[in-house]
């Protein structure tokens, strides 16, 4: 992760969800926010252009599966799987808590 710019307290959600590595592609990214799979603080995003601040909380509807994530910090570019993760917080117990088909264990 690398300090962000002066005066860069805020980054394009699709490109920290690129940085962040929860998709392949920024292309990938703008598509998830454009069809509603993004909720910012609670709020559902529709515009790949909304800025996302350290302390924002996430909810992803990726394939099956919710994440929920606190945005940590930013990168001034895409690098590899580790320095990705210190870009954020996984909340909730993580994403593998939220898989689709899992039961609470209780009926």
């Amino acid at each position: 992760m690398s300090a962000p710019a002066p005066g860069s307290e805020r980054q394009r959600i699709d490109k920290w969800l690129w940085h962040a590595r929860t998709v392949r592609t920024r292309t990938d990214a703008a598509a998830l926010v454009e069809h509603g799979h993004v909720r910012l603080n609670g709020r559902r995003v529709t515009a790949a252009s909304q800025p996302v601040r350290v302390g924002d909380v996430l909810t992803l509807a990726l394939d099956r599966a919710v994440r929920v994530m606190r945005v940590d910090g930013f990168a001034e570019k895409r690098s590899g799987a580790s320095d990705a993760r210190a870009l954020y917080s996984e909340l909730a117990g993580g994403p593998e808590r939220y898989n689709a088909g899992q039961t609470s264990g209780t009926a």
